[in-house]
């Protein structure tokens, strides 16, 4: 069949009829007419309308992003700024612990100091009371051994011997 046509165009014989070409030309407009106005214009009305919400989240993309940079940026800088915080908190603590260290040092040695001069004067006072109480047994013991010479009269050897006597009644009385 093929063969005829080709066959026949060749030949210049071709069963063309006019009327049906136009009739098919006329519908084709019409068809294309109608094409237009109830699918072409709401599809490119829908096309436009998505082109403009992908355009609308393209830019709400980019402000987010850049309020996301903006935001991340912040937050290094309040983090910067609590790290410096952060290291002077610890280097004023560290400062209060070294006075207040000092201060206790100081005060434990004012402490022992005085405790040092608290002793040396209970000793100096104790010392003073027993050269007292030895002063009184001397001479309550001059007194006895003055009244024992008085009651007798003795020789020199016997002075000796009554004073080393009394010497070694204190020795013992201690």
């Amino acid at each position: 069949m093929l063969d005829l046509f080709v066959l026949g165009a060749a030949a210049g014989k071709l069963p063309v009829n006019l009327g049906d070409i136009i009739f098919q030309l006329v519908v084709f407009i019409i068809l294309l007419a109608l094409l237009r106005k109830f699918a072409f214009g709401p599809i490119m009305n829908i096309m436009k309308q998505r082109e403009e919400h992908i355009a609308n989240e393209i830019d709400s993309a980019e402000q987010n992003h850049q309020e996301a940079k903006k935001l991340a940026e912040e937050q290094r800088e309040l983090l910067k700024k609590s790290r410096t915080e952060a290291a002077e908190l610890i280097e004023n603590a560290r400062k209060l612990g070294e006075e207040q260290k000092e201060g206790i040092i100081q005060a434990a040695r004012d402490e022992a100091n005085r405790l040092k001069e608290a002793a040396k004067q209970e000793i100096v006072q104790e010392k003073e009371q027993a050269v007292a109480a030895l002063r009184e047994q001397v001479a309550s013991l001059s007194v006895l051994v003055a009244s024992k010479v008085i009651e007798k009269e003795l020789s020199l050897e016997d002075q000796e011997k009554l004073i080393n006597e009394y010497i070694q009644e204190v020795g013992e009385g201690r």
